[in-house]
């Protein structure tokens, strides 16, 4: 083979560190952002959170951002906000922090001496914003029903080898409150060199475990866990005979619902099985699910949608993105001739700040678009509910802002809009279509809706099935199938109609 020289032509994408960051900040949620900015506060000596008030030098990435020409034509009743309590943006290079930094600056003083000073002074570094309020970022996480449960088992007079099978038997239960294992599993994982516990034994300490707060725990199916919450209960209480007869002799004829029966079984009335059914509902099939050791997550939002003057705004959260700048007095210590390790690092975190601030400033602006251009889509949802939803995807707000797919999935993703209507994920506006009888497209989310207030009106006694909701939909001029029907309403957590039937 003939080895030759060729030159070539061509056009490729380059992941500079630069677009990297912006990249991974654009996909944040507002918590992590608030965390990563915090980080980069804490290792960049370049960068400080603006003062506020009087600091011309100080950018704002949300007044960046806001300052962008995002107000639609003039035939549209949307306006985008025109500025947020901030000034000029500045130059598009640089922040205004450092674009007012002359590259060369009489420095009559060696760094050494400097941050000897800064450190016998402290005066004139950068301030971090450190409220004292650690104790908001502790561990919020309630007590766990297993620490319920222990704490009451430490309370109660037991030999070691009872309290063992408590300690069993509670480890065994799971987050609703239900034993999770039979007895001779527990039987089994006890079993040591002096042989198993006897079944009785394990059964004995169950009831004791059973007689722990909250009423109903360590039951092994809901027929137990009612009749524990039954047993409970004032002997006095109306109708409590025949509610524990229905838990404990007619459990599968209360499952399905067959009123008739029950009616015919316990020898009762329609308005007298409506008082036993009264108070059954009353029980909570679900003991353990009061108790929860998983951490809560808080939803910041990122963008206030509002209507003001008939027009609908659109803000970024202002405590979302704080004022970011570059600090001019390390910025002034930087020597353009200098070649030491102290001026390189310095060098480098100007350059870095410079980078990051831009980062942010690409977020927001990105944000705010995508913002803009959802809810002038969808005005109908705010002003109407979701019933007016319009069929919405990725494809048609990257075609109107020209940019990919790929960037609106990651704007969207964990990022909140405050609505009137309430807080919803940008992801949220987005839904597939379904076709009418017309030749036009219904969301899928409109659909959704409409299922929610034909069964929120339903007569209780005759409950809408899904192949009636279909026809009912058919009739609207919306054509959309009985397993699609189930399937949205599986999605909102609705029961199927046989078990919606309800006693008049």
């Amino acid at each position: 083979m003939k080895q030759s020289l060729q030159l070539k032509l061509g056009q490729h994408l380059t992941m500079t560190p630069q677009l990297q960051q912006a990249i991974r900040l654009l996909q944040l949620s507002a918590m992590e952002l608030s965390t990563e900015i915090q980080e980069v506060l804490d290792s960049n000596i370049m960068l400080e959170v603006a003062d506020g008030e009087g600091d011309d030098e100080g950018w704002d990435a949300r007044n960046a951002a806001n300052n962008e020409s995002t107000t639609p034509g003039d035939d549209t009743d949307y306006e985008a906000p025109h500025e947020v309590g901030g000034g000029d943006p500045g130059d598009d290079d640089a922040p205004p922090a450092a674009a007012d930094i002359p590259d060369e600056l009489p420095v009559d003083t060696e760094w050494d001496e400097i941050y000897d000073t800064l450190l016998s002074s402290g005066s004139t570094a950068p301030a971090r914003d450190d409220d004292g309020s650690d104790y908001e970022r502790g561990s919020t996480a309630g007590e766990s029903l297993i620490e319920h449960l222990t704490w009451q088992l430490n309370l109660l007079p037991m030999s070691d080898t009872d309290r063992a099978i408590a300690l069993a038997i509670v480890d065994a239960i799971d987050n609703d409150g239900y034993l999770s294992a039979d007895l001779a599993e527990l039987c089994a994982a006890l079993a040591d060199e002096d042989g198993a516990p006897e079944e009785d034994e394990v059964r004995a300490v169950l009831r004791q475990v059973q007689s722990f707060d909250p009423v109903g725990v360590a039951a092994r199916d809901l027929r137990e866990c009612l009749i524990l919450q039954l047993a409970q209960l004032d002997a006095a209480t109306p109708w409590l005979a025949e509610a524990q007869r229905c838990c404990e002799d007619f459990m599968d004829l209360l499952g399905a619902r067959d009123y008739n029966q029950l009616m015919r079984r316990l020898k009762l009335d329609k308005d007298q099985l409506a008082q036993v059914l009264g108070l059954i509902q009353t029980l909570n099939p679900r003991p353990g699910s009061q108790f929860s050791s998983e951490q809560p997550e808080y939803i910041v939002p990122d963008v206030f949608v509002f209507k003001h003057k008939d027009r609908w705004r659109v803000e970024l959260n202002p405590d979302t993105m704080p004022a970011l700048r570059i600090n001019p007095y390390y910025a002034s210590l930087i020597r353009r001739a200098d070649s030491s390790d102290d001026n390189a690092t310095m060098r480098a975190h100007m350059q870095e700040a410079r980078w990051f601030i831009k980062s942010l400033q690409s977020r927001s602006e990105t944000l705010l678009r995508v913002a803009t251009a959802i809810v002038e889509r969808q005005r109908a949802f705010l002003e109407h509910g979701e019933e007016a939803m319009r069929p919405l995807v990725l494809h048609d707000i990257a075609e109107v802002l020209e940019l990919h797919e790929s960037t609106i999935s990651r704007v969207t993703t964990r990022k909140y809009m405050h609505t009137p209507r309430g807080i919803f994920e940008l992801k949220y506006f987005f839904s597939s279509h379904v076709s009418t009888t017309l030749g036009g497209e219904a969301s899928s989310t409109a659909i959704r809706a409409v299922i929610k207030k034909l069964i929120a009106a339903e007569n209780n006694t005759k409950p809408l099935s899904d192949n009636k909701i279909a026809a009912i939909l058919s009739e609207q001029g919306v054509q959309v199938a009985r397993r699609t029907v189930a399937k949205y309403r599986e999605a909102m957590s609705i029961p199927p109609s046989n078990e919606r039937k309800r006693l008049a």
